[in-house]
């Protein structure tokens, strides 16, 4: 049985804050999953896409009573114990690869077959906590009451992705976003080339000067885009198809995730342009 999770907000300018009626929680990188132990073990992605097959170790690891559906992260834990969301990429994608999986339950949706999305965060975390043993492909979310701020800071001089922040007395929202859930992501922030951009829909190349390294596709605003537009008009190299080429003059600043091991940026955002 699938239930549409609840979704995350950006907390206001992504900025963390102390508030005694949020949870701070540990954002994971890795694959949002729902586990459904109802009738049978049955495993999905956010969108409804049944995954099962992928991941027979969490069907025969399974600690998770019947009756019962729980949201969680899926990760692959790196060398340094960080989530690597390479690793969970590619475990995903092929059951050969070698990569252990973790399920990281944070909440529950149904438990003892009674819905028990209508009750408080709170509750539901002490229904969650009781609902299962933890082992090597179970475990629990961990989460503390305020503290936004100092876990936050903590988080980014660890170099993990984020923290959320969720109102203590939040009932579950499946299948919406909510200013209930609020998401502050740890971006670096560094300067780029604007290398080019492509022709059919938006998307500003972003370089070091030497190779493309991604492409932001978020961030300018209108004021942005004509200065843009206007630069890159007398600074074209070549186009293909799809994508037309500059000099390397437009410098910017982009927010970041770090770089993948092909060393292409992560979720890049236009930010603003060095003057």
């Amino acid at each position: 049985m699938f239930v549409s999770p609840m979704l995350l907000e950006y907390a206001a300018d992504n900025k963390p804050f102390n508030n005694n009626n949020y949870i701070s929680e540990l954002k994971l990188d890795g694959i949002r999953l729902i586990v459904s132990n109802m009738e049978r073990v049955r495993l999905y992605t956010r969108h409804n896409n049944e995954i099962t097959a992928n991941f027979p170790e969490l069907v025969g690891g399974i600690n998770i009573p019947k009756g019962t559906i729980i949201d969680g992260e899926l990760i692959v834990s790196g060398k340094d114990g960080k989530p690597d969301f390479d690793a969970i990429m590619e475990r995903f994608k092929s059951n050969k690869s070698k990569h252990k999986v973790t399920f990281c339950a944070f909440d529950i949706i149904k438990y003892d077959n009674n819905d028990v999305t209508g009750l408080t965060l709170l509750d539901r975390k002490e229904i969650l906590e009781g609902s299962f043993i933890e082992n090597d492909y179970y475990v629990k979310s961990k989460y503390m009451i305020g503290h936004g701020l100092e876990y936050f800071q903590q988080v980014k001089q660890l170099g993990l992705e984020g923290i959320v922040l969720k109102k203590s007395n939040s009932k579950y929202s499946a299948g919406k976003k909510s200013t209930d859930w609020l998401k502050v992501i740890a971006y670096e922030m560094d300067e780029f080339y604007l290398a080019g951009y492509k022709k059919n829909e938006f998307g500003w190349l972003l370089s070091d000067g030497k190779r493309i390294l991604g492409v932001a596709e978020y961030g300018p605003d209108s004021n942005h885009r004509k200065a843009f537009y206007k630069k890159s008009q007398q600074i074209k190299t070549h186009e293909t198809k799809d994508t037309v080429y500059l000099q390397p003059l437009i410098k910017c600043v982009v927010k970041h995730r770090g770089f993948t091991k092909n060393n292409m940026l992560r979720l890049p955002v236009f930010e603003k342009f060095v003057i």
